[in-house]
């Protein structure tokens, strides 16, 4: 716990701005991860339209949210496929396998 009364009130203020916050994120990662599995127009718009309010509340540089709006739009209508990364990581794990040297 803070002591001194500057302290005091910057955790007050911060507990207070993740408050606003916090809903604002929430629906900003819903938007986009519901916008990158399935690709339609409904779902691009409620993502674009998160985007833009986590901007106007400082939650994301407008660069990043340039860059989110450019690659959901680049891979609209190209839902994501969840076996790619299985395989990825399973090629991972048979590559990390190492052989025990022997010595004389």
């Amino acid at each position: 716990m803070p002591i001194l009364p500057n302290a005091k009130k910057a955790l007050k203020v911060s507990k207070r701005k993740a408050g606003f916050n916090a809903p604002i994120r929430s629906r900003l990662k819903t938007a986009v991860d519901s916008a990158k599995k399935t690709g339609d127009a409904p779902a691009l718009s409620s993502a674009f339209s998160a985007i833009d309010k986590a901007i106007k509340a400082h939650l994301i540089h407008r660069k990043k949210g340039a860059h989110m709006k450019s690659q959901l739009a680049k891979n609209a209508g190209k839902p994501v496929e969840k076996a790619k990364t299985a395989t990825k990581s399973a090629s991972k794990a048979k590559a990390k396998k190492t052989v025990k040297k022997t010595t004389k």
